[in-house]
């Protein structure tokens, strides 16, 4: 099994996002969806730029990264360190100890307003389909990446369970991102655990109600524990961010400018005091 797991995760993980976001690509243009959106070719291309910088950012990261895991793998540091278990067992526990460890740091970054200039280039997308997968900025990986390795240090674990958490996670996340209407009896039914395409949309709401939940990337349980999931219709959804709600502002150059622009929040309780 553990032969198994690391001739999978030796597969560069640019092969699988390309292969995931062409396919999800083209069962958009062909199955149900819960909108329609014209110019999706330049809509894509603005987020592919995305993705071709934090790659280049990333392999520098993920060195530094890797390294830090390794050593504290070597010395034995962090909770499953100091027991015996299951190799598959070690494995499933330490996917949800870095999934459990992220989910707070995602809430961070909704909660501290230099993190929130970042990461809401994410959440500016207002016609979200897979490629919205790519559009995180670069900055963005040196505020998530040490919570893998805080994990790591508290919990004690290995590369190996970094490289599982990281597939899994990009699996789910180019998932929950199709534009692609899943049918209610998935939340019901695997929305019990797991994130579902349908539970992660209700993040990507321009109403900061559904914005600041279900903040988990893999275990909606987080979420359910700690008081932060909510549930919508996908079809009462509106993306996106409306201070973003622009064509210029949909753009790769304003938007990697944007966490250093004064751009104000636009929240409904601001929208009320317009109107008031």
């Amino acid at each position: 099994m553990e032969n198994l797991i690391q001739k999978l995760l030796s597969i560069p993980p640019n092969y699988i996002i390309i292969a995931m976001v062409a396919l999800f690509y083209i069962l958009e243009q062909m199955l149900n969806t819960p909108f329609k959106f014209k110019r999706r070719s330049l809509h894509l291309f603005h987020n592919v730029l995305f993705q071709i910088l934090a790659s280049v950012v990333s392999i520098f990261f993920a060195i530094f990264q890797v390294w830090c895991i390794q050593w504290i793998s070597d010395h034995q540091i962090g909770l499953l360190n100091q027991v015996e278990i299951p190799f598959v067992a070690k494995l499933i526990i330490g996917v949800a100890c870095f999934d459990f460890v992220t989910y707070w740091f995602h809430r961070l970054a909704h909660k501290l307003p230099l993190v929130w200039r970042i990461h809401r280039v994410h959440h500016s997308d207002a016609t979200m389909d897979s490629s919205t997968f790519f559009r995180i900025h670069p900055l963005e990986i040196l505020f998530f990446g040490p919570a893998q390795i805080l994990a790591a240090v508290i919990f004690g674990l290995d590369t190996i369970t970094l490289g599982m958490y990281f597939f899994v996670q990009i699996v789910f996340n180019i998932f929950q991102h199709t534009n692609i209407l899943f049918p209610s009896w998935t939340d019901s039914f695997f929305g019990k655990i797991f994130t579902t395409p349908n539970l992660h949309k209700v993040h990507h709401s321009q109403n900061q109600e559904y914005t600041d939940s279900n903040f988990s990337d893999i275990f909606i349980l987080w979420d359910k524990f700690f008081g932060t999931y909510k549930y919508l219709p996908v079809k009462k959804i509106e993306y996106g961010l409306q201070e973003f709600d622009e064509e210029k502002k949909q753009t790769f150059w304003y938007l990697i400018r944007s966490p250093f622009l004064k751009i104000k929040r636009i929240t409904n309780s601001t929208i009320n005091e317009r109107g008031s």
